[in-house]
């Protein structure tokens, strides 16, 4: 026989962004009834997140602090023509320590974990067993809407985690290394140093196509470990994933896409950085906001999630723009002079920029000079985006 469970808020959605509020909200709420629900039988899936430390304000630090797994004091870049090592603090927070502070942190019985959800409201969940819950309100994480609502790119990527015979020698991150062949569109390998004999190396790819040949990746970040003269014991872990870099669109349908009166976080309201496709600012961003609030009717939180999502919208114009720009007026095997040309800016700009809190005068640095795409090419997309 089907039930009913009654509770204050109900997230439907593990992920990143429903992790990250489910404790941002028993933190500041502890008597607050939360549940959070999933698919899956765990919490984050098998990710690996990293920031900056200028993507957080100092007042929502205490939201990511306890899932740190490691830091650094700066980061490489490489590019053909320009390399360069900037002193920012970078973090990443994988998916078990995701999993074990949110099950140290929440009840047992809040945690609805392996239950496929068939139908969400702004009041109700119901699963596909016939069960149900019922909240005050309801907040669905569970990933992106309809992207034909938009005009995308796209980023995607194959990383490994591997186990090294002997020390890599490396002491910092490597954000972006392009020195690689450039296929399928802009390409680079990323590296984040996680122990003195393992690494974490991901080959990534701004395409024109979603298409992800996951094995010729894989093959290709075991290609580049040997060229670092590291000799691979074992891989410890995989993941890949295909993220939108958007270029255009209606936000407005885009939020309908996954109901119109539901209140949405992640992936699933459009807060996502344009160009990155990187979500976890906007994450702890949503997180404190819906702390801070004393209204979680349904109603309460979609009015609150729609506005911040809509404010980001507007505000992101500028990121569109030079994702057309890169999409539209690089060639693919050229797209990476986009991104050269970048990193030679002032490491303030940059970390702004990753933040998507660009200012204008940020703004006008990046666009002045020579375009290092067809400047007629460059002045179209302009344009056209301005129209």
């Amino acid at each position: 026989m089907a039930s009913t469970t009654s509770c204050d808020v109900a997230i439907v959605g593990a992920g990143l962004a429903g992790g990250l509020i489910a404790l941002a909200l028993k933190a500041k709420h502890p008597a607050m009834d939360v549940r959070l629900i999933d698919a899956a039988p765990v919490i984050g899936g098998n990710h690996v997140w990293s920031f900056f430390g200028s993507d957080i304000a100092g007042t929502d630090r205490w939201i990511v602090e306890p899932l740190i797994c490691h830091a650094w004091t700066g980061y490489d870049i490489k590019f053909p023509a320009h390399a360069r090592t900037i002193d920012e603090s970078y973090y990443s927070i994988d998916s078990e320590r995701l999993d074990a502070v949110v099950r140290r942190e929440m009840p047992g019985h809040a945690l609805m974990l392996g239950r496929k959800v068939s139908a969400v409201s702004a009041t109700a969940v119901v699963f596909a067993d016939g069960d149900l819950v019922e909240a005050k309100g309801i907040i669905d994480a569970r990933g992106p809407g309809d992207l034909s609502c938009l005009e995308v790119g796209w980023q995607k990527f194959v990383g490994r985690e591997l186990k090294l015979g002997a020390d890599h020698g490396r002491t910092r991150p490597v954000i972006m290394d392009a020195t690689v062949p450039q296929i399928d569109g802009y390409r680079f390998v990323y590296i984040l140093p996680v122990a003195h004999d393992r690494v974490f190396v991901e080959d990534t790819y701004y395409s024109d196509t979603p298409d992800l040949d996951r094995d010729a990746v894989a093959g290709r970040v075991h290609d580049y470990a040997e060229a670092q003269g590291w000799a691979v014991s074992q891989g410890t872990r995989e993941e890949s994933g295909v993220l939108p870099v958007v270029m255009d669109g209606n936000f407005e349908a885009y939020w309908r896409s996954t109901g119109a009166k539901t209140a949405k976080a992640g992936m699933r309201s459009g807060l996502f950085h344009p160009t990155t496709g990187y979500s976890l600012p906007d994450a702890v961003r949503t997180a404190a906001m819906l702390a801070a609030r004393s209204d979680f009717s349904g109603a309460a939180l979609h009015e609150a999630t729609y506005m911040m999502a809509k404010r980001a919208w507007g505000a992101r114009g500028f990121y569109r723009m030079l994702d057309q720009m890169l999409f539209r007026a690089a060639e693919p095997d050229e797209r990476y002079r986009v991104l050269e040309r970048f990193y030679r800016l002032s490491p303030g700009l940059i970390g702004r920029f990753y933040a998507g809190q660009s200012t204008m005068m940020d703004k006008a640095r990046v666009l002045t000079g020579k375009p290092p795409v067809p400047f007629f090419r460059a002045i179209g997309v302009v344009m056209g985006a301005a129209k």
